[in-house]
């Protein structure tokens, strides 16, 4: 989140972040209490105690997390390598990446073998969800409908918030935009030990490889100009899916830059080639500086890389999606002005732009790899001088 509100444009974030827990649903406007009240079961009277069900729901959580790492090795490379670097990186990889499936099965074997203890556990997020003293502070309902809807649902509206749980006058949680997030510290203690700076190889059974590798390309506090939108994206189309959807053979090549963490990420999508595509991503940085000097002579080229990335700045949203966008932009306190500024420093990218993103390439911050293969595969690449810290999924 932007802790002070002001519009200085997009600055990496660290220690200010919100942890909300979002329920979201649609509903016709004759549908909304009953929407309401799905709501209001799933947070108050969920039945904890089905034990043969949470157990089947362990289960098949452990079976799509496999089958995500195994088939979607590219996304689990990303949130790996994201881990190491911040803490919200961390959070999200603990929550969803390779780590969870750990969680899991540690989960599953306790609901088989020791169902009071999960129970226990259960019942204590619940009821720190619902602590009365503070469960309505930070509280948000957020709608997205046409004046006609809202002013049908409003009896509806008013019943579900009078109902919830909790007392309107009583305690406050820290304001987390402006004080450090309590979790902070201790998962800077976790990520220490958890999350070292390291190549870590994922052994899954495949015939293909997902190759990732990343580092810090902008520090916490940095302001991060538009102009990387473009020239991320000019990389990934371009120069990325030459040299690994082309001529590596890959199904697909491409790279992520997330200007709120500063993160920056190479990678490939059922690749066959592991060690090649390491050395593909190393080039990477002398690639965009021919690319921009080349465009110094050529005008038209740079003009289709910012058209490219206005169009996805630009794409159609549902109505939900719009209402989605427009409640995370005013969590995260992003203003019009600088929506503008990020805008029109996209439009106004120039080649010296590339110039210093390739420049910040080339001095990448504790690079990392993590990649999802095969064994096979990792003992190939060892002998191409790519070592990895393996690691067997399933």
């Amino acid at each position: 989140v932007n802790p002070d509100g002001k519009d200085e444009g997009v600055v990496t974030t660290g220690e200010h972040f919100v942890s909300k827990i979002l329920l979201t649903g649609k509903a016709t406007s004759d549908k909304t209490d009953e929407m309401f009240s799905i709501f209001d079961l799933v947070l108050r009277d969920a039945n904890l105690d089905a034990k043969a069900k949470i157990i089947e729901i362990l289960k098949q959580a452990k079976s799509e997390k496999e089958s995500t790492v195994q088939g979607s090795g590219h996304a689990t490379s990303n949130a790996r390598i994201r881990s190491r670097y911040n803490v919200i990186g961390y959070i999200n990889e603990k929550m969803s990446g390779v780590s969870s499936l750990d969680t899991v099965k540690g989960l599953l074997d306790q609901a088989e073998n020791d169902f009071p203890a999960l129970l226990a556990r259960l019942e204590n997020i619940r009821n720190t969800i619902l602590e009365k003293s503070t469960c309505r502070d930070g509280m948000i309902l957020d709608l997205t409908g046409d004046a006609a809807v809202f002013e049908k649902i409003q009896p509806s509206v008013e019943n579900f918030l009078s109902n919830l749980p909790g007392d309107a006058n009583a305690g406050k949680l820290p304001n987390f935009y402006s004080e450090v997030h309590p979790w902070v510290k201790p998962i800077k203690e976790e990520m220490a030990t958890n999350a070292p700076i390291a190549d870590e190889g994922f052994v899954v059974p495949t015939q293909v490889s997902y190759v990732g590798k990343g580092g810090r390309l902008y520090d916490i506090g940095e302001s991060i100009s538009g102009s990387t939108a473009v020239v991320s994206r000019f990389l990934g189309t371009g120069y990325m899916w030459d040299n690994i959807r082309v001529i590596g053979g890959a199904y697909g090549g491409f790279c992520q830059f997330n200007p709120r963490d500063g993160v920056f990420s190479f990678l490939s999508y059922r690749d066959p080639n592991l060690a090649g595509s390491i050395d593909v991503y190393d080039n990477a940085a002398d690639a965009l500086l021919a690319s921009a000097e080349d465009m110094e002579n050529d005008p038209d080229a740079l003009t289709t890389a910012i058209i490219g990335a206005i169009a996805d700045m630009d794409g159609a949203l549902s109505p939900d999606q719009k209402g989605s966008v427009q409640f995370k932009r005013w969590l995260a306190r992003e203003s019009p002005e600088q929506r503008q500024k990020y805008r029109d420093e996209v439009l106004n990218t120039t080649p010296a732009d590339f110039k210093v993103f390739a420049n910040r390439l080339k001095a990448l911050k504790d690079p990392s790899a993590a990649v999802v293969s095969s064994k096979a595969a990792f003992e190939d690449a060892a002998k191409a001088g790519k070592e990895f810290t393996l690691k067997n999924v399933m």
